[in-house]
């Protein structure tokens, strides 16, 4: 035989090897299943290689978490207790001492130790076990997500107020040396993996030491200092990783989410993390997903919009965490919810979109779950019992939807329920099927706007279903007919047939998906416009090659129009009509880096894709950096041109016209 070289991924193993077992590979070559690269570094060249969302992770669509620890036990305002009863004058500040005392002589840290209240009741975070005779039972929560229909699961395992809910030897501050006395990552992990599912740990401890406890004096003994953020830099940098890695060895975490200020932690702890964390994933033999709203990038990790999401189809594929209530994401007396349908209707407009929901629950400190948010979690779980084809395992088709109710936009966009005109769209993996899900029944008839004869050819259309109302039935919809308006569908009834939040049509076809005319892109010299600023996309006119573009107001001047060269598989080149030179990212994956021109040489930092958002609006993408141009909401004239992120603000759109 002559020999050669090649690697293998995890589902080329499962998938068959001949008469080899994956378990007899892997023991030729090691754990080396999973993939990308068989070992990292603590370099971006390394861990940027670093598959950023595992192909188990985009098939499993909806997780849970949820915010319990602590600061559940004040159960006043919000999570952010812990930090704003520092605040004199707050409300946080006033509740506190009215029931509890002056944080001076009552501070933060007695919800752990555990003390009495003005009134002489005993206050601590310890919940008890039902089997000793308490209200939690992580199996009872364990079974709540998956009846949910979550693929994913886990807790809160640090939040900002620096309590570690695992055992940890690198913090005494942890719930198996205190409060409860147990190691409660541990109990979820057991738990929640028992019942199939992922498990997510999620930490949020860069911000302990960042800002959250400013307002607190300086404590007179080394361990104080370390719960409330006192340590000197070296050691809080160090402590952060720390515990980090005692989540990867101990819990071997499926997602380890986290939250912002990771961009304040030094780059060489953060990558030490990242490329220990792949590194023991591949000796797991998994593939693993790291999470970040700053501090990594979209290469080798998956980008999170807390609350929102992008208006249109992003790429790559992103997270949103959004909380089941708009008031708090711990437990706090009198929190309301959010509707079963803005929830559920968020969760298929983020799937649609090429995202994943993690939704946060708020359970009492005692570890009762409340009623209101059972109930409306049972609900989702209904809904994916008998619509779940159309969730998981799908991909995003060309377009995510059409209809008059704007969803996302951005982080802290509020989770709003569609009506019976706005559709969703998914496809199958094999590209075969199409599934449009309408967010209230339509009536008689169904009209699909997008497959109108003018965007797409429905010959190979072979059949079309309303999904019914248990899993696996159909309703067959033979009444069809296309025209310039859309795709027509006669439904069974004017009224619905069954009660569902949503209601899903699966349009099945001979073969691949047709193509959806998106219109032709010019071919001409055009302006590119951005969205926010107004300004047009500059080139300066005659200068050195390495030059910065800008934005200008439109005049006319050749400085100011470019052509879109096809390259073919979906990449231009965009070329200055005064210079000749292209657009250049110069390989800067950095957010906030600067778009250059030069002569074209070939490279992917001179190509580009387009990003279809609709209503004639495009991201601009790299291929060489994955940033997209953006205009950073500078509107002066002269402006530079940045590069960012792809993300939902109007910053990162821009408008393509002919002139």
């Amino acid at each position: 035989m002559s020999s050669f070289s090649f690697r293998l991924s995890r589902r080329t193993l499962l998938a068959g090897a001949g008469g080899v077992t994956a378990a007899g590979l892997l023991g030729v070559r090691g754990a080396w299943a999973t993939d990308g690269p068989q070992s990292y570094t603590a370099s971006w060249a390394s861990v940027d290689q670093h598959p950023p969302a595992a192909e188990w992770f985009q098939d499993a669509k909806f997780g849970i978490y949820y915010h319990w620890g602590v600061f559940s036990v004040p159960a006043f305002a919000n999570e952010w207790y812990p930090r704003n009863m520092y605040f004199s004058g707050s409300n946080e500040n006033n509740h506190h001492k009215s029931v509890y005392g002056d944080p001076s002589v009552w501070p933060y840290h007695n919800f752990i130790n555990g003390a009495r209240d003005k009134a002489g009741n005993w206050v601590q975070f310890a919940p008890k076990l039902k089997s000793a005779g308490g209200n939690f039972d992580p199996g009872e929560w364990a079974q709540l997500f998956a009846d949910a229909g979550a693929r994913f699961a886990g807790p809160v395992a640090e939040h900002h107020d620096g309590y570690s809910m695992w055992n940890s030897t690198v913090n005494e501050w942890n719930s198996l040396a205190t409060g409860p006395r147990l190691d409660l990552l541990r109990l979820h992990a057991d738990a929640i993996r028992a019942k199939g599912l992922k498990l997510l740990v999620s930490l949020h401890h860069a911000y302990n030491f960042t800002g959250f406890y400013e307002r607190v004096p300086a404590q007179p003994t080394a361990t104080l200092r370390k719960l409330y953020g006192q340590l000197d830099a070296a050691a809080e940098y160090q402590l952060w990783y720390d515990k980090l890695k005692e989540v990867i060895d101990g819990y071997q975490p499926d997602v380890i989410w986290q939250d912002f200020n990771l961009g304040r932690i030094p780059e060489s702890q953060r990558l030490s993390f990242l490329a220990s964390y792949y590194n023991r994933a591949v000796a797991w033999n998994k593939d693993v997903v790291a999470t970040y709203k700053d501090g990594f990038n979209n290469r080798g990790e998956v980008f999170d919009y807390e609350r929102g999401g992008p208006a249109a189809l992003q790429t790559p594929y992103w997270l949103t965490d959004d909380s089941i209530s708009s008031s708090s994401w711990c437990y706090t007396v009198g929190i309301g919810y959010y509707s079963l349908e803005a929830m559920l209707h968020s969760l298929i407009d983020r799937v649609s979109k090429n995202g994943n929901m993690l939704l946060n629950i708020a359970p009492m400190a005692d570890g009762t779950i409340p009623s209101g948010q059972r109930t409306i979690l049972l609900s989702i779980g209904d809904y994916l019992k008998r619509f779940g084809e159309s969730i998981y395992a799908t991909r995003a088709w060309t377009l995510h939807g059409e209809g008059p109710t704007q969803m996302g936009g951005g982080s802290f966009t509020t989770p709003r329920p569609g009506t019976n005109r706005d559709i969703r769209f998914t496809r199958s993996k094999d590209n075969r099927v199409l599934y449009a899900t309408v967010l209230g029944w339509p009536g008689a008839t169904l009209t699909i706007t997008t497959l109108s004869s003018n965007r797409i050819n429905l010959s190979s259309l072979a059949s079309a279903q309303l999904l019914g109302p248990a899993a696996g039935q159909y309703v067959a919809l033979p009444g069809r007919t296309q025209d310039s308006g859309g795709l027509r569908l006669s439904m069974p009834s004017s009224t619905a047939p069954f009660s569902a939040p949503a209601y899903v049509v699966k349009l099945t076809f001979t073969g691949a998906i047709p193509a959806l005319d998106a219109g032709p892109t010019p071919t001409g010299w055009v302006r590119i416009g951005n969205v926010t600023t107004g300004l047009v996309l500059d080139s300066g006119g005659n200068v050195a090659s390495g030059s910065a573009l800008k934005q200008w107001t439109y005049d006319g001047s050749t400085n100011l129009q470019w052509q879109l060269v096809d390259l073919g598989s979906g990449w231009y080149r965009l070329v200055n009509r005064t210079n000749g030179m292209v657009a250049d990212s110069w390989g800067n994956t950095a957010n906030g880096a600067s778009c250059l021109q030069t002569t074209w040489n070939g490279g992917n930092n001179q190509q580009w894709r387009l990003n279809n958002l609709g209503n004639g609006r495009y991201q601009i993408v790299n291929r060489g950096t994955g940033t997209a141009l953006d205009g950073a909401g500078l509107t002066a004239v002269g402006s530079a041109v940045q590069m960012w992120t792809p993300n939902a603000s109007t910053n990162n759109q821009w408008t393509i016209t002919a002139v």
